[in-house]
């Protein structure tokens, strides 16, 4: 007891005399970059395989449905782990979980390149979904933690963009290197892509100023997990991102198995560059951030859910530069929504004292492996009008929901 009174008197201390980082600083800029490296990481290794779904499923012998499962396993890894890390973080810090999620992870990416089978594949990718689970269940507290509240719209905006730019890269490196050699060589490149943004962190990441260790508590975990599903604005918030993703990721596991068959009969290396479209929705992110700081989060929610939902129905015609510019808007709207949803969650679930962001972050990625696999049983069904009338119930949900969340009271300290 009173050692670990000498420690929050120290960390104190320390507080005290460091300022949480403001935009425009070198420790903001340090910690934008470091998490911009992790995010590209995670999503280039995690979303890589859409790309190699139409090649997994002919090497195999697998339906679409069955080669996605590649996506939905290392989605539900990094849910299953997302709540349960959140807690070690709690004891072993957030810049060592951070770090040991990139490495183990680029290992095991590197490693799925040798698979002798689609199980043994299936089994790495989980393992990899669970190491990214580390990072992805930490870096929203690292930020709330260490950058001042002024700028704290911003840093996650630049977060998540690293996160877009990380599923651009992913697809269109594996898509290239597919294009003049096969499916294991794409992992192996991407593999070593995520070595590489592992060093950066590492390297650039300032230790944590505002973090106080804490023991690791099973019941205070399980009480604030289930006390956020108390709130009603926070269990909104956690349906928006399930369903947010669940579209998403449906719209991304079957677009290439659509564009590869008749009538429109592209090449991997075409296919992949269509991902550009990605880049669209790191800017998008960034500008949310930004917005959200000046007209407030109650605005931007369903306008963001709008675009998306006007982009899933652009895509519906067999038109290629329909199709493709529905997907940037799709791609716009939800990096945008996304960015404003989980910037929601954070405050509110602080305030209230409970554990938001690492349930928002699991009903995000079971959205991801759930919807997914759901989306391959409409795509299979029905083709693109399938997934058009699936990923669009799913929006307008959203859409819904979020013009509930107009008139949310302001949370209060229980």
């Amino acid at each position: 007891m009173i050692s670990r009174c000498l420690r929050s008197v120290h960390v104190t201390a320390i507080q005290t005399a460091v300022e949480r980082h403001l935009r425009g600083t070198p420790g903001f800029r340090r910690i934008n970059l470091a998490l911009f490296a992790g995010g590209l990481a995670t999503f280039t290794t995690l979303y890589c395989v859409q790309a190699l779904l139409p090649a997994l499923s002919t090497d195999f012998g697998l339906s679409p449905a069955e080669a996605s499962l590649a996506v939905s396993l290392g989605t539900a890894g990094l849910a299953v782990g997302v709540i349960p890390l959140t807690a070690l973080s709690g004891v072993i810090g957030r810049t060592p979980m951070m770090t040991a999620s990139l490495f183990a992870a680029a290992v095991l990416g590197i490693a799925q390149a040798f698979s002798p089978s689609f199980a043994v594949m299936l089994v790495l990718r989980a393992l990899q979904g669970l190491a990214l689970a580390g990072l992805q269940a930490t870096a929203m507290s690292y930020l709330a933690e260490e950058i001042d509240r002024r700028s704290l719209g911003y840093a996650m905006g630049l977060y998540i963009a690293g996160n877009g730019i990380g599923g651009m890269a992913g697809r269109i490196i594996a898509s290239f290197v597919l294009d003049v050699s096969n499916w294991r060589w794409a992992l192996a490149v991407v593999g070593l892509v995520a070595l590489g943004c592992a060093v950066v962190f590492r390297v650039s990441i300032v230790p944590s100023a505002f973090f106080v260790p804490s023991p690791p508590r099973l019941k205070h975990l399980a009480g604030a997990v289930g006390r956020a599903f108390t709130d009603h604005g926070l269990v909104r918030l956690f349906a928006c991102g399930f369903l947010l993703m669940g579209c998403f990721v449906t719209v991304y596991n079957y677009l290439g198995f659509r564009l590869l068959d008749a009538p429109f009969g592209l090449s991997s290396a075409v296919v992949g560059m269509i991902f550009v479209v990605y880049l669209a929705g790191s800017v998008s992110s960034t500008v949310a951030g930004r917005l959200v700081d000046v007209l407030g989060r109650p605005r931007m929610l369903p306008v963001t859910a709008a675009l998306t939902l006007a982009g899933i129905a652009l895509m519906i015609p067999s038109n290629l530069v329909l199709v493709v510019l529905g997907l940037i808007i799709t791609t716009v709207g939800f990096f945008a929504a996304h960015s404003v949803a989980s910037g929601w969650v954070g405050p509110r679930a602080a305030t209230l004292g409970v554990q938001g962001p690492a349930v928002y972050l699991f009903c995000y990625y079971l959205g991801s492996s759930v919807g997914g696999s759901v989306g391959g049983i409409a795509y299979g069904e029905a083709g693109w009008h399938g997934v058009s009338l699936y990923t669009g119930a799913l929006v307008v949900v959203v859409l819904i929901v979020a013009l509930t969340l107009r008139k949310l009271p302001q949370a209060k300290p229980r």
